[in-house]
């Protein structure tokens, strides 16, 4: 076998069991989701860049999983090789209980010296938010020997099926232009690049209507 044909059947498509995570898969799923996210711009963002750095993606994701999981919308596979992390409509936006919650997760993340600045680019990034309901993909990530093998297309499925039955679109943002496709096959289309202020990377704002 050559290395192209090698190479080739590395990306043939992964067929998973898509199950919806529980608290008991926290650690190891974050820990997924921190080397998929290892490189994302908005991650390394918000994450300070010094020798914990590494660790702090790490507390981005699981902050993440904190936010999703309490509505109970958060699908991994039976190996935990990736994740989806899910809103439903109207439960995006955190209030301040759930915000003083998360405040020492955002501090272990983006440093006290960092986080006003974070803070106030977070919050540029909301007020784009559309206000019509909606499913909020927060996050979507895959292992990276993984990655390319529709485990992706695979994780969201649930949720956008979800949409198509109960005509409801669904919206996400992406600081990782290559991700782009990947979207766009599953029926999202950009509907606006934002620059993240305060340092922070440019964004695509997407939007699917329901099919």
């Amino acid at each position: 076998m050559t290395q192209a044909d090698t190479a080739q059947r590395t990306r043939e498509p992964l067929a998973a069991n898509i199950r919806k995570a529980t608290p008991a898969d926290r650690q190891r799923l974050t820990a997924t989701m921190a080397r998929a996210f290892d490189d994302d711009p908005i991650a390394n963002w918000f994450a300070a860049q010094d020798r914990r750095r590494a660790r702090r993606v790490y507390d981005f994701m699981d902050a993440a999983f904190q936010i999703t999981r309490a509505h109970g919308e958060v699908y991994t596979t039976d190996d935990l090789e990736g994740g989806a992390y899910w809103s439903p409509p109207g439960k995006w936006k955190m209030g301040v209980l759930q915000q003083a919650r998360l405040l020492p997760a955002m501090v272990r993340t983006a440093s006290w010296r960092r986080l006003p600045a974070v803070a106030r680019g977070m919050n540029a990034i909301e007020q784009k938010h559309p206000h019509e309901p909606h499913y909020y993909l927060l996050a979507l990530g895959v292992e990276p020997d993984l990655q390319g093998r529709s485990l992706g297309t695979q994780l969201m499925a649930p949720i956008l099926e979800r949409c198509d039955r109960e005509r409801v679109p669904a919206y996400l943002e992406s600081s990782k232009e290559k991700n782009l496709p990947l979207y766009e096959r599953n029926g999202f289309r950009v509907t606006e690049k934002f620059q993240v202020p305060n340092g922070g990377p440019a964004i695509w704002l997407m939007w699917r209507d329901p099919h």
